[in-house]
């Protein structure tokens, strides 16, 4: 199998740009009036993703350890931001919550993959480290964010079964561990439903990545895999991170329910 990849060039890269042009028509005969946010989604696209090659290239040629843990520090801080920015219901500190979870389980899980299951040496840190961290933050932050607003939504619709079951003398984490399990298992589902359908329904991102890069097919299902076991890993440990500071923030030590600390 041929090593070398093909190159793009700008006109290339503004053919399958104007393949958006096709969404916009889409949107005009139906009367969507999704045509705005279309343009915006597509420069805004383009400008990150040439301002994150930009940084990248930069990166690598640097070759420096600490840049390295800069540029990941940055994304894990706008990973735990996003988190929380869609979140119907919200209280107090749940963007430390979420930039704490994020960051503690994200990392922690990257650096098992890295170093433990990839073995990558120090030197070669940016090539393998920001991208698979990068994988993991972006459906970490996902899984996160479905399970706050599931929890949220679960104790505020329940309200009164909370506060009864804790009137009939069940302690905090009785009364609240139904919400935390939904949290997690919402959060869990898009992971779940991907790993499903793997190799059938579709190649997944990082193996059609190695793929055009000419790599093996068995080397690159492989690391596939591993990303997806850290995914899953990630996902799971963030979102029941975040669900078990969120439990110990709307609830008191007393046992007590605050619901008024939850608001839309």
């Amino acid at each position: 199998m041929p090593s070398e990849y093909i190159a793009l060039s700008f006109w290339q890269l503004a053919l399958a740009a104007s393949l958006i042009v096709v969404c916009g028509a889409v949107s005009l005969m139906l009367r969507l009036g999704l045509e705005r946010r279309l343009a915006v989604a597509t420069v805004r696209t383009i400008a990150q993703l040439l301002l994150l090659g930009l940084v990248l290239r930069w990166v690598f040629a640097a070759g420096q350890w600490y840049y390295v843990l800069a540029l990941m520090l940055a994304m894990t801080l706008v990973a735990g931001a996003a988190a929380v920015r869609r979140v119907e219901r919200r209280y107090a500190g749940l963007l430390f919550d979420s930039m704490l979870a994020i960051w503690v389980t994200s990392w922690c899980v990257s650096a098992v993959g890295v170093f433990g299951v990839v073995q990558v040496p120090i030197d070669r840190l940016a090539q393998y480290g920001i991208p698979l961290l990068g994988m993991v933050l972006h459906n970490t932050l996902t899984g996160i964010s479905l399970g706050i607003d599931r929890m949220g939504s679960e104790l505020a619709g329940r309200r009164d079964e909370v506060e009864t079951l804790l009137a009939l003398g069940a302690n905090r984490w009785e009364a609240a561990q139904g919400a935390v399990r939904q949290a997690v298992r919402t959060g869990l589902i898009p992971t779940l439903n991907t790993m499903m359908v793997l190799g059938i329904v579709s190649i997944p991102g990082m193996m059609t990545g190695q793929l055009l890069a000419g790599v093996d097919p068995i080397q690159a299902a492989m690391y596939q895999m591993v990303i997806m076991f850290l995914i899953a890993t990630g996902t799971s440990l963030g979102t029941m991170t975040v669900g078990l500071l969120g439990y110990r923030r709307l609830f008191t030590a007393d046992h007590q329910f605050l619901p008024h600390r939850l608001k839309k």
